[in-house]
């Protein structure tokens, strides 16, 4: 990928959508993915000469006080990265963001903004890298596929980093709808990452194999009494569950309204839950639970997403 090309520059305004995605699904700690049906759009337009502000970024919605508006947007710098690679002069741009995903929530809001700028950048100057080329420039910024993949592909992945390209498999799952509930709690990854034991003994090391094997096997049949008794692990969860406040009370009432399987959604604090109806029901239960403890929430009933970015 490291290569100069022959490129030229799009000339009409276009928009990016960009899902959200949750990652780890229980036991498939760092390596597996799904995206979900909730999106961030990304508006790009072309300019003819350099914006007259520094700011070129305007922002509605999640994130719209804090995100910078300048070079230092992830957007912004992942659309420079595909100019860097490309051997290109950046083209001057414009863009308009309305962000739907909630930021430091576990629903991918960073690699949806990476994804977003790649696709956005390799889109203006006339689509020189392939998909492949993108997820490996992903994941080099990200540092791990699991959500940059779904953010780019769609639908479930089971993905794995290596020194070049990431080895990536694309699940095929039946139509699904997940519970996602996120409380009003910040939990930054790095937090959540120093909660972890630095080692693993060899039997919880199995007890995640085999249960991540099994959850695909689960997610691709359908059969949420599978996924119910696989969806669980000895790595992640069991340390960060301490920085969700009420958490064993919301998955006790998740499950206790029909949820099959729930699992923290990335980093955390959102938590999704996983059954074959009654989503509403279970939303407004985990809710009220987390409400107990004096925490509000925000809750969708979401689809999979199986497109992943696009132009549309």
């Amino acid at each position: 990928m490291n290569q100069t090309v022959t490129t030229k520059i799009r000339p009409n305004a276009f928009r990016i959508l960009v899902p959200a995605t949750t990652a780890n699904l229980g036991p498939g700690f760092d390596c597996m993915g799904m995206a979900l049906a909730l999106y961030n759009e990304i508006e790009v337009i072309p300019l003819d000469a350099p914006p007259d502000s520094m700011e070129i970024v305007e922002i509605e919605g999640e994130g719209s006080l804090e995100l910078p508006r300048d070079d230092r947007n992830i957007i912004v710098y992942g659309m420079h990265r595909v100019f860097a690679r490309a051997g290109v002069t950046p083209p001057p741009f414009r863009l308009k963001t309305i962000n739907h995903i909630p930021m430091m929530s576990g629903l991918g809001s960073s690699s949806a903004a990476i994804v977003g700028g790649l696709i956005a950048g390799n889109e203006l100057i006339d689509r020189p890298f392939t998909r492949d080329d993108l997820l490996t420039l992903a994941t080099e910024m990200e540092g791990h596929p699991d959500n940059v993949g779904p953010a780019l592909l769609g639908g479930l992945i089971v993905a794995v980093a290596t020194a070049s390209m990431p080895i990536i498999a694309q699940v095929e799952v039946p139509p699904l709808q997940a519970v996602i509930v996120t409380p009003d709690l910040q939990v930054s990854t790095d937090e959540a990452r120093r909660m972890l034991p630095s080692m693993l003994s060899r039997h919880d090391a199995i007890y995640n194999i085999g249960r991540a094997a099994l959850v695909v096997q689960a997610f691709s049949k359908g059969d949420y009494d599978l996924l119910g008794r696989a969806m669980d692990d000895r790595l992640h969860q069991p340390y960060r569950k301490h920085l969700i406040k009420g958490y064993d009370d919301v998955v006790s009432a998740a499950k206790a309204t029909g949820a099959s399987a729930v699992a923290i959604s990335g980093s955390g604090p959102t938590l999704i839950a996983f059954a074959p109806d009654q989503h509403k029901a279970i939303a407004q239960e985990m809710r009220q639970a987390f409400a107990v403890h004096e925490i509000n929430s925000r809750a969708w009933v979401l689809e999979v997403d199986r497109l992943g970015a696009r132009r549309v």
